[in-house]
């Protein structure tokens, strides 16, 4: 049984070793493990904390496997560091989070983004009713897809 609640100041040292377990296989997608999620400092998700919401989902041991990230700005709620633990992955929980975070923030236009590269999290984006509206490329190797939910 899996639960989602909404994080403690506590949590956050759990959530950012989550975050560096769940983001390298980003890393391995650009051979690169000099992305932001990897580089991210405790001080910096305290600072989300205090700015957003971030929600964390806990197995039946109380063990945070999956946390997601938002806050709002000008009616648009940005979505980011949606993760799960990866022996947790395709079961649907990445989909709850998504779920949950929205409900907070309730009849808001959504946007999120990730890499172009990033396929299966892209499938899971457009699952839940999000769209393609922009694509911008950060460099060579690097390429965002920007997507919403009206």
């Amino acid at each position: 049984m899996f639960m989602i609640y909404k994080a403690e100041h506590n949590d956050l040292q759990e959530i950012l070793q989550l975050q560096y377990l769940s983001y390298q296989s980003e890393a391995t997608l650009f051979g690169n493990k000099n992305i932001p999620p990897l580089k991210q400092t405790l001080d910096e998700v305290v600072d989300e904390f205090n700015d957003g919401v971030i929600l964390k989902m806990v197995n039946d041991k109380n063990v945070i496997i999956g946390s997601v990230r938002a806050k709002e700005h000008n009616g648009t709620v940005y979505i980011g560091k949606l993760m799960v633990h990866p022996d947790y992955r395709c079961k649907g929980y990445g989909s709850n989070l998504l779920a949950e975070i929205e409900h907070y923030f309730p009849q808001k236009r959504y946007e999120l983004f990730t890499s172009t590269r990033s396929k299966n999290n892209i499938r899971l984006y457009q699952n839940m009713g999000y769209k393609i509206f922009d694509c911008k490329a950060v460099n060579d190797e690097l390429q965002f897809v920007y997507m919403e939910k009206l």
